[in-house]
């Protein structure tokens, strides 16, 4: 049930971007959400691609510094308060969420937020018992 997301060193130099996102689009490998933290002279490019496995051996291969994480991604209600509601859900079991970004597609009429939190499995079961849906890591890759 969990979402491999790959996450990028990049010098903050003018096309190291692009250098990645060719990368990954010369190898048939489509970007399927993405996020970047960024400081004077460094950023973390987080992934999430339809090919996860694929994705970090190219960019390996193209000499970049590469991890993969695991994280959640899951349905919001596309409603005012619909995330608050997913992260008072994960309040009341004490995940704590490193960080979130939403995804560019749509499952359902929901919105799709992509969840790295300290304890996955607590958090997709605390979801489950709400009736929050959590995607399949097979689901988000095809989107």
């Amino acid at each position: 049930m969990k979402v491999k997301q790959i996450s990028v060193f990049l010098e903050n130099k003018s096309g190291r971007l692009a250098e990645v996102t060719r990368a990954l689009g010369d190898n048939d490998i489509n970007i399927r959400a993405l996020s970047i933290a960024d400081t004077t002279d460094f950023g973390i490019l987080r992934l999430i691609v339809n090919k996860p496995e694929e994705a970090n051996q190219v960019l390996r291969d193209e000499g970049f510094m590469v991890s993969e994480t695991e994280v959640i991604a899951v349905d919001v209600p596309d409603r005012p308060g619909g995330l608050a509601d997913v992260l008072d859900t994960l309040g009341k079991v004490n995940v704590n969420i490193e960080y979130l970004y939403a995804f560019i597609g749509q499952t359902s009429q929901d919105a799709l937020v992509v969840f790295r939190v300290e304890d996955c499995d607590a958090a997709m079961k605390a979801l489950k018992e709400k009736n929050i849906r959590v995607l399949d890591g097979s689901e988000v890759y095809a989107l």
